[in-house]
């Protein structure tokens, strides 16, 4: 894990972009802080900005990201110590990028991924019967999808199409349809950041990563960054019952948002972000190893468009938001039996990257073996109040 985070955390441009983390500091009290990663180093920006909201809230994040501050070490030690299993507390190590926004989602926005929540769906969960229905579900649909624009005319009547050979669904109505799945994915403050280990509700016997492009919103609706996520998936839960997509989704350890958040400045743009393509890597502790890429020019809906789905007239978030993006990956290649696909295996290590926005790596446990999520909203106020940097 040390190597893999000394390896490629960093964006492929190193620090010349604007990035800013989160990081536990050491200190009487100790606490989180929001840090600027810079060429010479981290530097604590919290007297600017004491929480990350506070800093995307900014009309100028940028201006406030590269403000005055102190340092407090070098890249390569904080990212070092971020390894959860290796990790000395009396030293600094980063933590997940966001703490008081609404960490939210948006599913089934690539073809890929939509197809399989419809082979899910119509297994119940069985991950034995997913290989027969894949055939028979990519017989009926085919590829036409792709060139579908969801809400448009051709959807519409690609749905009656579907409705009446019996294969519509309701992940196929939120992928071609005039409306976006947007959901919870976690709560505030309760994601890890790069390093740490992340976790499967014990129960699960299918499930898989979901490498993923995550926003930074502000409450005013500004699109103003874009970071890394894991939006781990139990595809046995979800696929007994959509109802259940709390379960699958929401659980200790769950979600993986870092290791950084790259604010849009002038050497990344939302267009740099429209053109990302995501890598993703499993190391499995018995040698197994599994890559993957998905690319954001194929993604059914614009991530602006889907920003609008999720936050407007109808929907506020004083404290800003981070929205995962979806994702085209869904391993089906056999892991161990044959016809039985892909599951996780306690000890992965999961490696989601991308040139611009560098790697969010994590190792996977079970949600009740995971470090438990004790650190909320409430603690923050108090730690924050205790070390002077609550602002009227």
């Amino acid at each position: 894990m040390k190597d893999l985070l000394a390896a490629k955390t960093l964006p492929a441009d190193g620090t010349k972009g604007t990035l800013v983390g989160r990081a536990w500091l050491p200190g009487n009290p100790a606490g989180p802080s929001v840090v600027s990663i810079r060429e010479d180093g981290v530097w604590d920006i919290s007297r600017l900005a004491p929480t990350m909201t506070d800093l995307l809230e900014a009309n100028d994040p940028v201006a406030v990201a590269r403000g005055t501050g102190s340092r407090i070490g070098d890249t390569a030690a904080l990212i070092a110590n971020s390894v959860e299993s290796d990790r000395d507390p009396k030293q600094p190590y980063l933590l997940a990028p966001c703490d008081l926004q609404a960490i939210k989602a948006s599913g089934v926005t690539f073809v890929n991924s939509l197809l399989e929540r419809v082979i899910e769906e119509q297994a119940r969960g069985d991950l034995t019967k997913a290989d027969g229905i894949r055939a028979q579900i990519t017989t009926i649909i085919g590829g036409d999808l792709r060139s579908i624009k969801p809400g448009s005319e051709k959807a519409m009547q690609l749905k009656q199409m579907l409705i009446e050979r019996k294969a519509w669904s309701q992940y196929l109505e939120v992928g071609i349809g005039p409306d976006a799945e947007i959901f919870t994915k976690s709560q505030p403050m309760s994601a890890v950041g790069t390093g740490a280990d992340i976790g499967l509700h014990p129960t699960s016997t299918w499930n898989n990563p979901e490498p993923e492009i995550v926003l930074a919103v502000n409450s005013r609706g500004t699109t103003v960054g874009a970071t890394l996520g894991n939006d781990v998936n139990l595809r046995d839960v979800e696929g007994r019952s959509a109802l259940l997509l709390g379960k699958c989704k929401d659980n200790n350890a769950s979600c993986a948002i870092g290791p950084f958040i790259r604010l849009f400045d002038k050497t990344y743009s939302v267009d740099d972000m429209r053109k990302s393509e995501i890598a993703l890597e499993i190391k499995g502790p018995e040698g197994y190893t599994l890559k993957g890429r998905s690319s954001m020019s194929e993604i059914s809906r614009d991530p602006l468009d889907i920003v609008t789905h999720a936050i407007g007239p109808n929907h506020q978030y004083p404290d800003g938001l981070v929205l995962f993006l979806g994702t085209m990956f869904a391993p089906v290649e056999d892991r161990d039996v044959k016809g039985q696909g892909f599951t996780h295996k306690a000890g992965d290590v999961v490696t989601i990257s991308t040139p611009t926005l560098g790697a969010l790596i994590n190792r996977c446990t079970t949600s009740d073996r995971a470090a438990p999520w004790q650190f909320g909203a409430r603690a923050l106020m108090k730690n924050l109040a205790a070390r002077g940097l609550l602002q009227g």
